[in-house]
Parts: C-alpha cells; sequence; structure tokens
C-alpha cells in the first residue's frame, strides 16, 4: 500500500507558524516492513525545544485574550478536519506503529469528537457565585489560562492521546509546545497540521520532533508553567520532580498492570472474547491492557482452555491488511524487552498455555501468549508491555479482590460476574481509577474523566471530559465591591 503524504511537511518541527528543517535527519520505521521506511524527519535538540517555549511564552497573552468563541471555533474546524483526513491519518499511524488500520482510524475519528466536545465544555459556564456578608458585594470564581504548556505524548496513541491533551489546552487558552515519542513523528506532523489548517494562530502550538533529551530540555525550562505526560513511571516521576522543584503543575499517566476477575458465574461466552481483547488488542501495548487474569475457584480450568483457544485464533500481521487483528509491536528494541519478559517468566516456572502463529516477515512481530502460574512470577508484578498475560486461580471472593489491588499500579480493572452483591464490592473496593463489570480492562469514553490511582497517575486532575480544564487553569477567586453608596 503506498501513502501520499506529499501535502504534509515530512519531518519538520512546528515553531511559531513556521515549518522548520532543523537538526540532524532521522528516519522513521516501519515496524511490520522495516526495509520500507515511513520517512525522514529532522531530529532537534535543546535550542529547538527552548525556540517553540519562546515562541508559546510569545502568543500566551494574544492567545489567552482571543476568548472563548474564536477557541471554540477553531476546535470544531479541527474536529471536521480530523474526519476527513481520517483516511490519511489512520495510514501514517499504522505505517509508523504498526497497529490496525481500523484502529488507527478509530482515533483518528476519537480525536475529533474530543475536539468536538471540548469546543462545547468552553461555551458552558465555569463560573460559580457566591454570597457576601457586604451588602452589594459579588464574589464569583474564574478560570485563568496555566499559561505555557509542555505536552509529551508516546508512541502507542499517538493521535489521540495528543488531542486529549492539546484540545483542552488550547480550549483553556494556553499555549503548547508539544514533543511526541521519537518512534510517531510523521503522524504528530499530520496531528499538528490538522491543528494548525484549523487556525490554531502561529506560536500557539508548536510540535518540536527529537529524542528524550529534547523532552528534558523542554521539562526543565522555567518558563513552562505545566507539564502533561504519559509514559513510563521513571520518567514522569523525574518530570514531576523537576516541575514541582519550581512550584510548577504536573499530570501524570503512567503505567498500569490491570486485573480481570472471573467469576465462576460469569457467561463465559461473553467474558472470554473480552478478556482476550483487553489483553491482547492493539498488541497488548496499552497503559490499560489486562495483563493479570483471576478465576475464582472451579471456572478456571474451563477458562484457561476458552482463552488458549482464543489466543490460537489470533490473526497476526500487517495492519495494512484488513484481515489483521493483531500488528507488530512498535520496535525491535520494544519486543526485545517484551521477549525478555517472557523468558524470564518461563524460567520462574510459567507455563505456556497458547501462543498465536506469527509472520517471518519482521523481527517487531510477537506471539501474542498465554501463560498460567503463581503470583510469586515477576511478570505477575512488574508491567510488559507486549501480549502476554497470566491466568492465576484463587478460591474465594475475598482471595480475588485482594490479589487485585495487589500491586503498585492502579490504572483499571475489570470484573465478570452476574452477582449484584460482588459488582458492589468490585465498585466499592477494587483500587483502580477505572472500574469495569462485565468489560475489558481497555477502553473508555472521552467525555468521562480518565486516571488510575497509586502509581499509574499523579495527583493533578484527570484528562478527558469536563474535568481536563482542572489542570489546565487556575482558579481565581474574586471579590467585586462597588464601594461607598452614593449619596
Amino acid at each position: 500500500m503506498t501513502i501520499d503524504v506529499s501535502e504534509i511537511p515530512a519531518g519538520a518541527h512546528l515553531i511559531n507558524g513556521q515549518w522548520l528543517q532543523t537538526g540532524e535527519v532521522a528516519v522513521s520505521s516501519n515496524p511490520a516492513r522495516p526495509s520500507q521506511p515511513v520517512g525522514e524527519y529532522s531530529s532537534g535538540d535543546a535550542s529547538v525545544a527552548s525556540d517553540a517555549v519562546g515562541a508559546a511564552l510569545d502568543t500566551k497573552v494574544s492567545w489567552r485574550d482571543a476568548g472563548f468563541k474564536q477557541r471554540a471555533a477553531i476546535l470544531e474546524r479541527a474536529a471536521v478536519l480530523f474526519e476527513e483526513r481520517a483516511d490519511e491519518l489512520a495510514a501514517i499511524l499504522t505505517l509508523e506503529e504498526g497497529k490496525t488500520l481500523g484502529e488507527s482510524r478509530g482515533e483518528a475519528m476519537a480525536s475529533a469528537e474530543t475536539c468536538r466536545y471540548q469546543a462545547a465544555i468552553i461555551k458552558m459556564s465555569s463560573e460559580s457565585i457566591y454570597p457576601s456578608a457586604k451588602p452589594g458585594e459579588t464574589i464569583r470564581t474564574l478560570r485563568a489560562p496555566l499559561g505555557v504548556v509542555g505536552v509529551i505524548t508516546p508512541w502507542n496513541f499517538p493521535v489521540l492521546i495528543p488531542v486529549w491533551k492539546i484540545a483542552p489546552a488550547l480550549a483553556a487558552g494556553n499555549t503548547v509546545v508539544w514533543k511526541p515519542a521519537s518512534n510517531t513523528p510523521l503522524v504528530a506532523v499530520a496531528v499538528a497540521k490538522v491543528f494548525q489548517d484549523a487556525g490554531v494562530p502561529a506560536g500557539a502550538l508548536n510540535l518540536v520532533l527529537g529524542p528524550g533529551s529534547m523532552g528534558n530540555s523542554l521539562v526543565a525550562d522555567d518558563r513552562v508553567d505545566g507539564v502533561t505526560f504519559t509514559g513510563s513511571v521513571p520518567v514522569g516521576f523525574s518530570i514531576r520532580d523537576t516541575v514541582t522543584a519550581r512550584n510548577g503543575r504536573v499530570q501524570l499517566e503512567l503505567g498500569g498492570h490491570n486485573p480481570s476477575i472471573v467469576f465462576d458465574d460469569a457467561d463465559l461466552d461473553y467474558a472470554v472474547p473480552m478478556v482476550v481483547n483487553g489483553a491482547m488488542g492493539s498488541t497488548g501495548q496499552k497503559c490499560t491492557a489486562t495483563r493479570r487474569i483471576i478465576a475464582v475457584g472451579d471456572v478456571y480450568d474451563e477458562l484457561v482452555d476458552r482463552l488458549g483457544a482464543a489466543v490460537r485464533e489470533l490473526r497476526v500481521g500487517d495492519g495494512l491488511d484488513p484481515e489483521t487483528a493483531i500488528g507488530p509491536i512498535v520496535s525491535t528494541r520494544a519486543r526485545a524487552e517484551v521477549a525478555e519478559g517472557l523468558d524470564k517468566a518461563k524460567a520462574q516456572g510459567a507455563e505456556v498455555v497458547a501462543t498465536a502463529s506469527i509472520p517471518d516477515t519482521s523481527d517487531c512481530y510477537f506471539a501474542p501468549t498465554l501463560l498460567t502460574g503463581t503470583t510469586d512470577l515477576d511478570i505477575w508484578t512488574e508491567e510488559v508491555f507486549g501480549p502476554i498475560s497470566t491466568v492465576v486461580r484463587v478460591d474465594s471472593e475475598d482471595e480475588a479482590f485482594a490479589l487485585a489491588n495487589d500491586t503498585v499500579f492502579g490504572l483499571s480493572a475489570s470484573v465478570f460476574t452476574n452477582d449484584l452483591w460482588r459488582i458492589d464490592r468490585a465498585v466499592n473496593e477494587l483500587e483502580a481509577g477505572l472500574v469495569k463489570i462485565n468489560a475489558p480492562t481497555t477502553g473508555s469514553e472521552l467525555h468521562v474523566p480518565f486516571g488510575g490511582e497509586k502509581q499509574s497517575s499523579g495527583h493533578a486532575a484527570r484528562e478527558q471530559g469536563d474535568t481536563a480544564h482542572d489542570f489546565f487553569t487556575r482558579t481565581r477567586s474574586v471579590y467585586i465591591n462597588p464601594g461607598r453608596p452614593r449619596p
């Protein structure tokens, strides 16, 4: 399949409205077709990041003063462009990241919906009125933009996660410097082009391409008022320490080690495909993926048999092939890390129940794998970012809930049961930001707050929904007194 990206400034930084080819030339790779690079891009350095922050700072006041009506109109136009360019965005995304075209197109369409939703949110009142003890005085709150925001995003959802962050940041009147993952630079350019063509003025959204060191420069810049980051726990904690040291604001969405509990009253015809999709979908490269499967009581044997059969039937291949269900892992380096995690689990006594067949056309393919074992396995407590999930048996309901919570993470958890008392326990006892009942650990609605507990998220406001603006704004309490009464 040949993709025409001639209309997109390939591999360029966007700084103050200009597409700039600055820095060393790097190559964006296709994990499904290593011999066919997607394209070249400019890999910048700290000076490029500094220039972008300067442009955002220079534009901060004018974009703040543009008003909600202009900002909403721009986001509404962006929504239309995301829909019109969905096929183009999906093709570039699949070429760079490897996921299926259907999943990639879904990101583009969800991005359109996100922009439209955030445009609607800023048309609503965000103020509160309070009574005053003084006659004639009015007390109100208002939201002021945070200022210059650094946005650092991962490669596994290279269209949707950036839009989750950029749309509410712009809607609230902030200017943005965006540093995407270096695995997916060209689709980042295509996303930035959507916002530019929608009318985001020069300097309000800036894009810089490059290695992680460029992100470090962005985080360390004292002119950046806040940083929103999705990625690994160690990097997230480092960002937190750097930004909070200057009293900046930080939003973190980090790892997950998500459990699905399957009880003996579950409808396995319904539950098994849900669990497999949660574990193996998107090649397991989701922070919400199902890493741990807890089978309660006698359901264990049948559940393992059914899960194994479903895993063996998964079609692994090039994401451009419409028959493909599971694409490659994003890079050979990422694949090696997943393979290392599997080898370690097997050495510790994990049993491989089932694997899917994979093509031999790329070193990035990895067979979706179902394991059984015990809670002593490192893979039971440590996140391995690929299509591997482990089943463990427990004997009681109490043990199941305790084991589900026995992790440093708390992003997502699911339960499969028809028992209302168990459902009530799950809702109230599972330590996760997303609790799913008879549904996979993956998936969320854009108008609903998204985020985790424990090490899965920081203490800042949630992403998505109307709560997204809590991070990107400062709340001010305003007392308006008319002064002395007229004679």
